[in-house]
């Protein structure tokens, strides 16, 4: 028998797949509704802000060959709605479900106003602060480009939950490793990386940009071999487990990205070609762990042989 049960803080998980925030919606989503999400290692639920939004002009999303260009922004219907019509009945219905909510806003005190609701509310397991999205005109990568604002925004949050807490890095950084320091001293529990890539397309007819805000967060296979040099790199310098994203579409790719030094992974972009994709990476692990001769998913972590 394969094991691929992980712990990690506030995450008892079967598999290490889970949704990338926003891909499943709340879990409300037609894909969410395919399948029983305790096939899953975890739900992460889309960011949350204090109040409504309505995110960013149309068109949001451009599918490119290998990848896709979003700007959705953080369309949420504010925090205290966020728990009341979407937690709750989530909860209801997957009681045992490690649950993941994501946090956004527009200052440090937007962050710990979301961030102490949701973990007052008694129906997540942890937090991922979102300081790395690229389609917000405050706040999201603004913050998380600053070592020093990572650090003092961690350590605020830390002080008003109950939960663990995972920092999201942006990859549109200088050096991602300073960043991820800043949050393992500012006394976060883990690290999700990476958010997508900042990127803009255009179309040559119209000479305009593709997507309604021009620039937008690249994700999808474009960006694995990114996330994946990332990853190690931040692996060997903090101490903190890491959630891994960033074009993952296979078994294979889960195995490539724990090497690297994530213990757990998230699926995105997938989504757009298999509405399932996380339900079918996580039944084929094993099959793909079998294959290598690994007994225990957990002895993957970081051993990737360098040359």
């Amino acid at each position: 028998m394969i094991n691929t049960h992980i712990t990690l803080p506030g995450l008892d998980l079967k598999n290490p797949v889970m949704p990338a925030s926003g891909t499943f919606g709340f879990g409300d989503v037609p894909a969410a509704k395919k399948f029983d999400l305790n096939d899953l290692g975890a739900m992460v639920i889309k960011t949350t802000t204090p109040k409504a939004t309505s995110g960013n002009p149309q068109p949001q999303i451009a599918v490119l060959d290998d990848g896709v260009l979003n700007s959705v922004g953080l369309t949420n219907s504010g925090v205290d709605q966020v728990i009341s019509e979407k937690l709750v009945p989530l909860r209801k219905q997957y009681p045992n479900l490690p649950i993941m909510a994501s946090v956004g806003g527009d200052s440090e005190s937007d962050y710990v106003e979301v961030a102490k609701k949701l973990s007052d509310s008694g129906l997540v397991n942890a937090l991922e602060i979102n300081v790395s999205c690229p389609n917000v005109a405050q706040g999201g990568m603004s913050f998380g480009v600053h070592p020093d604002v990572v650090e003092e925004l961690t350590k605020k949050i830390k002080d008003v939950v109950d939960v663990p807490i995972y920092v999201k890095l942006t990859p549109n950084v200088t050096d991602i490793v300073a960043i991820a320091q800043a949050a393992e001293k500012g006394g976060a529990d883990g690290i999700s990386m990476i958010n997508t890539v900042l990127g803009m397309d255009i179309d040559v007819q119209t000479r305009r940009p593709v997507l309604g805000h021009n620039v937008g967060g690249l994700s999808g296979e474009a960006v694995k071999p990114i996330a994946i040099r990332m990853i190690s790199q931040v692996y060997q310098n903090v101490t903190l487990p890491i959630i891994g994203m960033g074009g993952i579409s296979s078994a294979e790719d889960v195995i490539k990205f724990m090497l690297a030094g994530a213990s757990a992974v998230a699926v995105g972009t997938a989504h757009f070609n298999d509405s399932i994709a996380s339900k079918h990476i996580a039944d084929s692990l094993p099959v793909e762990l079998e294959k290598l001769g690994i007994d225990d998913i957990n002895d993957l972590v970081g051993q990737v042989k360098f040359n």
